[in-house]
C-alpha cells in the first residue's frame, strides 16, 4: 500500500506519541483512519526532514 504524503504530514502534526531516538531522529506516530492502521514517521534531527515512514503492525496505544 502505497503511503500518501497527506497521511505523513498529519501524523507529524497529530502524533498520538513521539519518542526521540539516542541518535536525535523523531519517531511519530498517528492513526491513519482511511485504512485503520498506525503510522511511523521518522524525522531527522531537524525535526523537519522525513527519513522514513511505514505502518507500524507492532504499535500499541497505551
Amino acid at each position: 500500500m502505497d503511503i500518501k504524503e497527506e497521511w505523513i504530514k498529519f501524523t507529524v502534526m497529530n502524533p498520538v506519541r513521539t519518542e526521540i531516538q539516542a541518535d536525535g531522529r523523531i519517531k511519530k506516530w498517528a492513526k491513519i483512519e482511511e485504512v485503520n492502521r498506525y503510522l511511523r514517521v521518522i524525522l531527522l534531527e531537524d525535526g523537519e526532514t522525513v527519513h522514513n515512514a511505514f505502518f507500524d503492525r507492532n504499535f500499541r496505544r497505551g
